[in-house]
């Protein structure tokens, strides 16, 4: 370091003045005290951490929990082993045996036991002199299950869901029929064979409805339920005299579906509205179900109405209609690798890229690991 000064004094203009150089040099001997300060800094830092001399990679699942790794640390000390290389256990798809479909980054996987037996385990290991190093694959989730409330809230609400932007996802594709939606390669069949199938088949719960197929649920979007709860809604009025209130909430309802933003709006004032305003209506619906047996039984019976019959096939349109509303798109599982429009980890269709380049992304990802 000390040739330095000597090259930058070589590299000086010809004529430029000695005051000029002095002046150069003394800036150039305080960036090197600077250096050295920080260099010594990092130095003390790496002494005084712990390195890993011998790991023992233990894989964490609902079959191997905290509690059950306690009883094996003594014998890891014995093998001469200093640290334990756990597996991911953020909460993970249910039933996971690998832990690296995460679907919830603020909370241990309770599957492999409670906070508090985290806590034991930990302190095991320090009982032991011992280490933990942590497996974290942060730049995706699962997406295979009902359990990942992130992308769930896309599928409800498209581009206007307060997470659409923690997923990478190409809301404009050059098929124009995915404009605003999501491809879901997750059909074992052709959409049209599993709609007249049977497969899919629409649910009213808790004052939402709710698409099922085998054990997965996928949200009907709300500005949607007007579909289904206008149809044959001359029926309904038949039954309920003009001036019953409970049939002026209804309607009311009605009113406030249709006047929720639509799903490709993107001011912040205007999602925040459907956020807030999509909850109220579902809370309204389902006291008007509470309270009233010939509205919950109207919407049960248009349920059934829409769900068709087999070998019926004209009587599935209503539900093909309603799922055309939505932000996502159902389709046959081999067309994944020519249409899919959302950032994967690789080619697997289960696990959804997340943007962990947004800030907001990264520290919410990164919370409880950090903590």
């Amino acid at each position: 370091m000390s040739a330095f000064p000597a090259t930058l004094d070589a590299a000086l203009v010809p004529g430029e003045s000695r005051l000029t150089s002095q002046t150069a040099v003394a800036d150039v001997s305080k960036l090197h005290t600077l250096v050295d300060s920080i260099l010594t800094s990092v130095a003390q830092d790496l002494e005084s951490w712990r390195w890993p001399g011998a790991t023992y990679r233990v894989q964490f699942n609902r079959d191997f929990t905290f509690q059950q790794a306690i009883g094996l640390v003594q014998y890891w000390k014995e093998l001469g082993i200093t640290d334990c290389y756990a597996s991911p256990y953020l909460k993970a798809t249910t039933g996971s045996q690998h832990g690296y479909d995460i679907v919830d980054h603020s909370r241990l996987n309770p599957e492999l036991g409670s906070d508090s037996d985290f806590q034991d385990f930990v302190a095991e290991l320090r009982r032991h002199g011992m280490g933990h190093i942590q497996d974290f694959v942060p730049n995706h989730m699962g997406i295979a299950s009902n359990d990942n409330v992130w992308f769930q809230d896309v599928l409800e609400n498209g581009p206007s869901s307060q997470y659409a932007t923690y997923f990478d996802i190409d809301w404009h594709p050059l098929k124009t029929d995915l404009e605003f939606k999501v491809l879901l390669p997750v059909l074992g069949s052709q959409f049209g064979r599993a709609l007249e199938d049977q497969e899919l088949r629409l649910a009213f719960r808790d004052g939402s409805f709710l698409l099922h197929y085998f054990d997965r649920r996928f949200p009907i979007a709300p500005r949607s339920f007007e579909l289904i709860l206008r149809y044959r809604l001359e029926e309904l009025t038949s039954r309920l005299s003009p001036d019953d209130h409970q049939l002026l909430e209804f309607q009311s309802v009605l009113t406030a579906i249709s006047h929720l933003p639509h799903r490709h709006e993107a001011s912040l004032e205007r999602r925040e509205e459907r956020t807030r305003e999509k909850e109220v209506i579902k809370r309204r619906l389902q006291r008007l179900c509470d309270e009233c047996p010939q509205i919950c039984q109207f919407i049960n019976e248009n349920v059934t109405l829409f769900n068709g019959q087999r070998g019926l096939p004209r009587s599935f349109d209503l539900l093909d209609q309603l799922l055309q509303e939505q932000a996502y798109r159902l389709s046959f599982w081999r067309v994944a690798a020519d249409e899919i429009n959302y950032r994967r980890f690789f080619d697997i269709n289960e696990l959804a890229a997340i943007c962990m380049e947004r800030p907001e992304v990264f520290s919410r990802a990164h919370r409880l690991v950090l903590r």
